[in-house]
């Protein structure tokens, strides 16, 4: 079963999948402000859920280990007990001291076996949610970039359009600039009286 981090990723894609493309654009897409925020809002509020479900699977490797310890305390127990129930019967002391010693041998021997394959899944637990986690946070990091690269195009995509715009302005200006001046100087041919105030 996917965790609702993964099922909001898939929603962020599919969404973004169904965005219409600019045009004259077959790369930047027009996005809905409100909606890819609402999606990164639940992205950001499970994140640390999402991270705190997998420390708790890693911190499973003390209780694991623990149980380990557990069981073979309660072997060596059991060895023990039996040793002292041996050596108890005077009649058989060196049968006994034989036996109890081959019993807390086998104890060991099994103990070291339980605890040494707690180790292996305790590490291995530890390690799938590590890559797990790691995966989550790599697709996470793709999914802001492609955000802030479609926000920067459509932020270069309104200046280009200013300076456009800016450009014919100041291009129609310098086109008013000889039909002001023959104007100007028609007017002074009638009148007799120069354009230049400081000639009066």
């Amino acid at each position: 079963m996917s965790s609702r981090i993964e099922q909001i990723i898939d929603e962020i894609e599919d969404y973004i999948d169904s965005c219409k493309f600019q045009g004259f654009s077959n790369t930047k897409i027009i996005v809905n402000k409100d909606e890819i925020e609402e999606l990164l809002r639940e992205l950001r509020l499970k994140t640390p859920d999402e991270i705190k479900r997998y420390q708790k699977i890693i911190s499973n490797k003390n209780a694991i280990m623990a149980d380990a310890q557990a069981k073979a305390d309660a072997l060596i127990q059991q060895a023990t007990a039996q040793t002292t129930e041996l050596v108890s019967e005077h009649e058989i002391m060196q049968q006994a001291y034989a036996q109890a010693n081959a019993y807390i041998e086998e104890a060991t021997r099994q103990a070291q076996e339980i605890l040494d394959k707690a180790t292996i899944d305790a590490n291995n637990y530890r390690l799938a949610a590590i890559q797990y986690t790691d995966e989550m946070l790599a697709n996470l990091s793709k999914i802001i970039e492609h955000t802030a690269e479609t926000a920067a195009a459509k932020y270069q995509n309104f200046v280009t359009s200013l300076d456009n715009c800016r450009e014919v302005v100041d291009m129609n200006r310098r086109e008013l600039v000889p039909q002001q001046q023959s104007a100007q100087d028609a007017l002074d041919s009638v009148t007799g009286q120069s354009a230049d105030p400081e000639a009066e």
